[in-house]
């Protein structure tokens, strides 16, 4: 008996469906509808095409529908929306968008993949003219084309996810001024704020204003120009707005169908992508899925799980069984000369769930520091205190840092340790790595934390510190003070002099020995303690401090440690 398939929205997840369930059945009948021009474009790419690094529209479209519906024997059909489903009766109403012809179909099974689409906050103006979302390519033309022809000075983004920071980006390469206001305290959610921190100073390095910890509350005009005012009484004025604020699920036909919704409006699914309906299944941006980590509901708007979803949805439409395993969430973006990255769970996440954790912070160059061109890169791996089981990291830097961030997601894919890391063997040569790889770095400092060689705390609780009672001891060298900064208070004793200054520290305090990224206090540590002092070094030394502090940094050209200026 042939299956008759419908698949309800293109993109990653439909596209990716329509054609794995083509491959597995060259009989079935199959029907795409997309309600807009294109069923499969790059979403990443459009803030590239407004800021024309990529220069030809063209290059935006993965393929065509007419070049789709001949390779695989599919009816396309675009201007095409799915306005109701009848479960009861097995038959979808669709409407030709271009005639207005409203008409049924019938399925044996669907695969829905509606996406998500931007939040429109309910702020006073926001449907002036200048202000614009940015989600598909007709949203990417008529911004495009504002830049173009109006050739704006100055512009505000609301909201510092990932398009937010791409537009950025894009608009200061294209020559207008750009701020991003941000409700949250940090841009970029999937990092914790120690690791953004160092995002936001490279944003004001390059010029970008970044006005965190306040929400916009209107728009208004003010003569030509736009005028952002926000919670805390800041008015800017600008010649643009893109609202990033965030997306929601398009939900309407599963609730419409009496489909079951997840909490944060997700259509809720199992782990075959199949809905309560036993004939419907759902992929992308819309679906709510397991975390990997922590096997909570979650919802993430990345292209790679929508791949994999729509090809598992594909087969078990068709009767080959496929399971989704959960998502990492695991991202790379690009900020000005920045390469920012995390995957699995955060920081913050763990926290908010009570899961035991504990974190390391550490600083490596992306191949040797003897071959020219080494930058450093700052990783932050998050594991289990009882097992050393990988949960998250999170790679700020320039060079290699995509290469770590994806040995580290295949590593939390495994279920592989710290002590995991310490033994992987990467490839090496001087133009590439180093022979001890900074994913190795990372696993031997987690480590030597679970083993007991190194007990730590962390920038934040450097505060909380009682000053009568814990030294800081500054094991830098006294020109590297001289360039990059103290913290005040704390005690200076170069490490190769801690031995000999011994008889002078008093047993009876706790010392928190500290140097540029923490080899030398982790060397300190072990001098300390095993002369009889209590000591915890300072994880991911001075240079994670003043990370977290927004100190812009900058690398030496003979250490290529990160010094502030």
């Amino acid at each position: 008996m042939t299956t008759k398939l419908l698949i309800i929205g293109g993109v990653a997840g439909g596209a990716t469906a329509a054609a794995r369930a083509r491959r597995l059945d060259e009989h079935a009948e199959i029907i795409l509808f997309e309600r807009g021009e294109h069923i499969s474009f790059a979403n990443c790419g459009l803030p590239y095409y407004i800021g024309e690094v990529i220069r030809e529209r063209d290059d935006l479209f993965v393929t065509t529908p007419e070049a789709f519906r001949d390779r695989y024997n599919i009816d396309i059909r675009i201007f095409s929306e799915v306005v109701a489903i009848d479960t009861k009766n097995k038959h979808i109403e669709a409407k030709n968008l271009k005639t207005g012809e409203q008409y049924k179909e019938t399925y044996d099974k669907i695969i829905l993949s509606p996406g998500a689409e931007p939040v429109k906050p309910p702020f006073r103006g926001v449907d002036l003219d200048g202000i614009f979302n940015l989600r598909t390519v007709p949203d990417s033309d008529r911004i495009k084309a504002h830049v173009d022809n109006e050739k704006p000075q100055s512009a505000v983004i609301v909201g510092g996810g990932f398009i937010g920071l791409e537009m950025a980006e894009n608009l200061v390469h294209r020559g207008v001024n750009t701020t991003i206001v941000e409700m949250l305290d940090q841009v970029m959610a999937p990092l914790d704020l120690e690791m953004a921190a160092m995002v936001h100073a490279h944003l004001k390095e390059k010029g970008v204003a970044c006005e965190l910890g306040q929400s916009v509350q209107s728009f208004s005009k003010k003569g030509s120009r736009i005028i952002v005012s926000t919670d805390k009484g800041h008015d800017i004025a600008c010649d643009l707005v893109i609202v990033s604020i965030g997306i929601k699920p398009e939900n309407r036909l599963a609730r419409g169908a009496d489909l079951q919704i997840g909490e944060r409006g997700g259509i809720k699914v199992d782990a075959t992508m199949r809905t309560s309906d036993p004939d419907i299944y759902a992929v992308g941006d819309a679906v709510e899925i397991k975390d990997f980590v922590t096997g909570l509901p979650t919802m993430t708007a990345l292209a790679g799980p929508a791949n994999k979803q729509g090809r598992i949805a594909a087969d078990n439409a068709l009767g080959r069984r496929s399971i989704f395993k959960g998502t990492m969430g695991t991202t790379v973006v690009q900020v000005f000369d920045l390469t920012v990255a995390s995957t699995g769970a955060t920081e913050k996440v763990l926290k908010q769930h009570n899961i035991p954790h504990l974190v390391s912070h550490t600083h490596s160059g992306s191949h040797a520091s003897y071959y020219p061109g080494a930058r450093t890169m700052a990783i932050k791996l998050i594991f289990s205190p009882s097992s050393g089981k990988i949960l998250g990291g999170q790679i700020v830097g320039m060079e290699g840092v995509d290469k770590r961030i994806d040995v580290l997601a295949t590593v939390i894919r495994g279920a592989m340790t710290v002590y995991d890391l310490e033994e992987l063997e990467l490839a090496y040569a001087p133009p590439y790595s180093s022979a001890k790889d900074p994913v190795n770095i990372a696993g031997f400092v987690a480590a030597n934390i679970l083993k007991g060689d190194l007990e730590i705390i962390n920038w934040n609780q450097i505060g909380d510190l009682d000053r009568d009672r814990d030294v800081l001891i500054d094991l830098r060298n006294t020109d590297e003070l001289d360039t990059s900064g103290v913290i005040k208070g704390a005690l200076h004793i170069p490490l190769n002099e801690l031995r000999k200054s011994l008889p002078e520290l008093d047993k009876e305090k706790n010392y928190v020995p500290f140097c540029a990224v923490g080899l030398r206090s982790y060397i300190g540590h072990r001098i300390l303690v095993q002369n009889g002092f209590r000591s915890r070094g300072l994880s991911g030394g001075y240079k994670t401090y003043l990370g977290a502090k927004e100190t812009i940094m900058k690398e030496s050209p003979l250490t290529r440690l990160w010094l502030s200026e």
